[in-house]
């Protein structure tokens, strides 16, 4: 099969479209014919092995343990594993894999599958998987958002934040996006009732009145976040490894924010997403109700995978940056 791959830790130059053996499936799992995938920044975190803790905790110190990249995947069921009870060869799906879903085959496991919901195309749903289950787990679980509050989604025209923005609406919040103004019409048809442009106003532009803000940026002192907070508000702070700190990446805040809240009558939770079939079914539950639709940026052939990332990292795209896998039947 074809397959984007990486030898070596490095910038988007390193990786390769090569011919390399289809991933074998354990009992439990399943072989994907990849029809789309989708861009995310943890991608460029394993791409380029910065933040150096990223290889510590099991990336590969030297060089990646996966060669190939991308988790979100979005095909059609080619073979089970002899313990697979959910699927069936034929059927559409999406989720995440192990394998790599840059490529023409993925392996995943079972339980990190759903069936592909109604409606959605093949790229619309591979642009769900990581940035809809951690928007899902960050607004409903986490911060268990409720009909009546004010949220502040940072990143609001991001892949994680367009989603949040939806699933908080869908929660019964009043919601404010912060973006460029490029992006304010988007965040708007989302579902944002106002909308905050980070070049010329900053977060607490209205002073502590937010039950929740969700930060996907990764960018801000916890100072500036608790400002935009009310005084029993919860702050979610969702990823940051990709910002540019050579070892820890943005992820000092998440190690700060459960210390600090000790002291403070404010919760301030970084996200652990969790990767679940029952998460999946209940963004598919959202999205075949009309209360959610994956935002795309723009789509990319697999060969442009480096051009992808480049795009996703260089910018602030509209949505989610998707990949497309040419049919191998």
């Amino acid at each position: 099969m074809k397959a984007i791959v990486q030898d070596v830790y490095g910038p988007a130059d390193v990786l390769r479209l090569r011919d390399i053996d289809r991933p074998g499936i354990g009992d439990e799992e399943v072989l994907v014919e990849v029809r789309a995938a989708a861009v995310d920044p943890g991608v460029w975190v394993l791409m380029t092995g910065r933040p150096y803790l990223a290889r510590v905790m099991g990336f590969g110190l030297r060089r990646p343990k996966v060669a190939v990249r991308g988790r979100d995947v979005a095909g059609v069921v080619a073979a089970v594993g002899a313990r697979v009870t959910r699927f069936r060869p034929g059927q559409e799906v999406y989720g995440t894999c192990e394998s790599g879903s840059y490529a023409e085959y993925a392996s995943a496991r079972q339980g990190r599958l759903a069936p592909k919901p109604a409606g959605l195309t093949f790229e619309q749903a591979a642009a769900v998987p990581v940035s809809g289950m951690t928007a899902l787990q960050a607004v409903r679980h986490s911060a268990g958002v409720r009909p009546g509050q004010r949220v502040l989604v940072i990143g609001a025209s991001g892949g994680v934040g367009s989603f949040a923005v939806q699933i908080a609406r869908a929660s019964g919040a009043s919601v404010t996006g912060v973006c460029g103004a490029a992006n304010a019409g988007l965040v708007r048809s989302l579902g944002a009732d106002d909308v905050i442009d980070h070049t010329r106003e900053e977060i607490d532009r209205d002073g502590p009145c937010y039950d929740v803000v969700v930060d996907t940026a990764g960018n801000r002192p916890l100072s500036l976040l608790r400002r935009a907070l009310t005084p029993r508000g919860t702050l979610v702070i969702v990823g940051g490894g990709h910002v540019a700190y050579r070892f820890t990446g943005g992820m000092g805040r998440t190690f700060r924010a459960p210390l600090l809240s000790v002291f403070t009558g404010q919760r301030l939770l970084p996200l652990i997403s969790r990767e679940r079939a029952e998460h999946l079914e209940e963004l598919t539950g959202l999205i075949e109700s009309g209360a959610v639709i994956p935002a795309i940026d723009s789509v990319h052939p697999l060969a442009a995978v480096p051009d992808a990332i480049r795009h996703l990292i260089a910018g602030h795209p509209g949505g989610k940056v998707v990949v497309t896998v040419p049919g191998t039947a």
